[in-house]
């Protein structure tokens, strides 16, 4: 990857809807450059896909929180099969440190946000948790 490439990757991460006409003006080169390079950052899996950014009016109502979890040795796979049932939990990360997977989970209220807590507390490997409820979003980069 060159300047070029890092300067579409920017623009499309502030609007990924901006069209290759807009794209090639801003960054002075020539559009079919443009086409060629999203291209190529597609097929080689640096753009995995556009999605659609929810403005705070789509997320009100909803309640995220961070879990912390503790795994058995050899436990993981059945963990995170068992996770990818719970629709409530939209990401899990591996982890270096004290704790095995980071989770984000998302609820409507809090006695839903409870329910969830308690079904990835009784997943079979599942050691201990310790859940950080968001209160606010001060700044995100993804936005």
């Amino acid at each position: 990857m060159d300047d070029l490439d890092h300067a579409i990757l920017a623009q499309l991460a502030a609007d990924a809807r901006i069209s290759v006409a807009v794209l090639s003006r801003r960054l002075k080169v020539a559009r079919s450059t443009v086409q060629a390079r999203i291209e190529r950052l597609e097929a080689t899996g640096i753009i995995a896909g556009y999605t659609v950014k929810l403005g705070d009016k789509a997320r009100q109502g909803r309640i995220r929180a961070s879990v912390l979890l503790t795994i058995e040795p050899r436990a993981q796979a059945n963990v995170l099969t068992r996770l990818r049932a719970l629709p409530q939990v939209e990401k899990v990360h591996t982890t270096s440190g004290r704790v095995d997977l980071l989770l984000q989970v998302v609820a409507t209220t809090t006695a839903a946000l409870d329910d969830v807590l308690d079904a990835v507390g009784t997943i079979p490997g599942v050691r201990s948790s310790e859940s950080l409820i968001h209160l606010s979003t001060k700044f995100d980069r993804a936005d």
